[in-house]
C-alpha cells in the first residue's frame, strides 16, 4: 500500500523514530536514482524549494519545480487529474497547497487509480510535517537523539499549521507542549482534547497544554518557539492580528524565564519587532539558522523513508495501462 505524508501522525511513532534516523545519516543510498519529483508549489517558498531540490538530488532524482499557474488546480483542471498526470513521469509528488483537501484529493487519486506515488505535504493550511520533522533533529542535536522525552517546548503566537505539526511531533517524541495564543487563535477544545489524546495514544508521556500566558508557556521551558503573526494570504488581517498579538513577543525577558539551556526556534521568516526581537533571533540561544539547514536533512529522511514504504508492488504493465498489477 501506498504511504503517503500529509502530516506527522500519518507516521506512528517508531515511524517517525525511522524517519529521524535516516536523515541523520549522510549515507543515504541514491533510491531516486533514474527518477523524477514533482514539486508543485501553489505558495512560493524559498526554504522549502531549495530544501526539497538539494534533497532529491543528494539522493539520485531530478526536481522538477511547477509553479501554480502551470498546472492551475481547481481552474484548469482538478488536483486529482493534476496528480494522475503527474504520476505518469515521477516516483514522488511533492505539493505545497493552500487547501489541504488538495492534497487528500491527490492522494485520494492516486490510491484509487493504483499508482504507487506517495504524495508528500510541503505546507499546506492545516499542517506543516516537513517543518516539524527538522524541528525535532535540531532538538535532537540540542539535547541528544534520546533527549527530549520530559523536555518541554513552548510555542507562543498563532496557533496555525506549524504549531499544529509541532504539537504532534513533539508530543510523539514525549515532550510536554505548551501553546499560548490569544483568544481567537488558539486551538479550540476539540482539537486540544485530540492532540492530548494522539499524545497519550504514542505511549511516551508527551502532553499537550494551551494557556493564554506567555510566561507561564514559557516558565522552564527548553525550547522557545514562534512564527510570524501574519502568514502569506492574511495581509488584510494584518493590523487586526499585530493588535491581537500584541504582548506574545519573543523577547529577552520572555527567554528569561526558560530554562538555562533553553534554545529559541523559529521556522521563518522573521519578522523582527514583532514575534521576535533581533535580540533573539540573532542571540547566542537562537537555532535557527541549523533548524532552517535541517529542512534539508529532514527532506532526505522522508523522501529516503516514503520511497522504501511507499513503492506498491511491482507492475507488469505500468498502473495507467490497468491489468495485472
Amino acid at each position: 500500500m501506498t504511504r503517503h505524508l500529509l502530516d506527522v501522525d500519518d507516521l506512528a511513532p517508531a515511524e517517525l523514530d525511522a524517519v529521524l534516523a535516516l536523515a541523520g545519516r549522510t549515507d543515504l543510498p541514491p533510491v531516486l536514482a533514474g527518477t523524477g519529483v514533482a514539486m508543485v508549489f501553489e505558495k512560493a517558498s524559498a526554504r522549502t524549494r531549495s530544501s526539497t531540490e538539494l534533497a532529491v538530488v543528494q539522493l539520485g532524482g531530478h526536481p522538477v519545480y511547477i509553479q501554480e499557474h502551470e498546472v492551475g488546480i481547481g481552474v484548469r483542471e482538478p488536483a486529482s487529474d493534476v496528480a494522475r498526470t503527474l504520476a505518469c513521469y515521477h516516483r514522488v509528488i511533492c505539493a505545497r497547497v493552500r487547501d489541504h483537501g488538495t492534497l487528500q484529493d491527490m492522494a485520494g487519486a492516486l490510491d484509487a487509480a493504483g499508482a504507487p506515488v506517495p504524495v508528500v505535504n510541503l505546507l499546506s493550511d492545516l499542517s506543516h510535517p516537513c517543518q516539524a520533522v527538522a524541528d525535532l533533529l535540531t532538538l535532537r542535536d540540542e539535547f541528544g537523539p534520546t533527549g527530549l522525552a520530559g523536555r518541554t517546548v513552548a510555542y507562543v503566537g498563532d496557533a496555525n499549521n506549524v504549531c499544529r505539526s509541532l504539537a504532534k511531533a513533539a508530543a510523539t517524541a514525549g515532550m510536554a507542549v505548551r501553546v499560548a495564543s490569544p483568544a481567537g487563535y488558539g486551538f479550540d477544545a476539540e482539537e486540544v482534547a485530540a492532540l492530548a489524546a494522539a499524545a497519550a495514544a504514542a505511549g511516551r508521556g508527551g502532553t499537550v497544554e494551551v494557556v493564554d500566558d506567555p510566561k507561564a508557556a514559557a516558565d522552564g521551558a527548553h525550547a522557545l518557539y514562534t512564527d510570524v503573526w501574519v502568514s502569506m494570504g492574511q495581509e488584510e488581517e494584518a493590523v487586526a492580528r499585530r493588535r491581537a498579538f500584541a504582548g506574545y513577543t519573543v523577547d529577552d525577558a520572555l527567554l528569561a524565564a526558560a530554562a538555562p539551556d533553553g534554545v529559541v526556534l523559529h521556522c521563518l521568516p522573521a519578522h523582527r519587532g514583532e514575534e521576535i526581537t533581533a535580540s533573539v533571533v540573532d542571540g547566542p540561544r537562537s537555532r535557527v539558522w541549523r533548524q532552517a539547514a535541517h529542512r534539508r536533512t529532514a527532506m532526505r529522511g522522508i523522501l529516503s523513508w516514503i520511497v522504501g514504504h511507499g513503492a506498491g508492488a511491482p507492475t507488469l504493465r505500468p498502473w495507467w495501462e490497468g491489468g495485472p498489477r
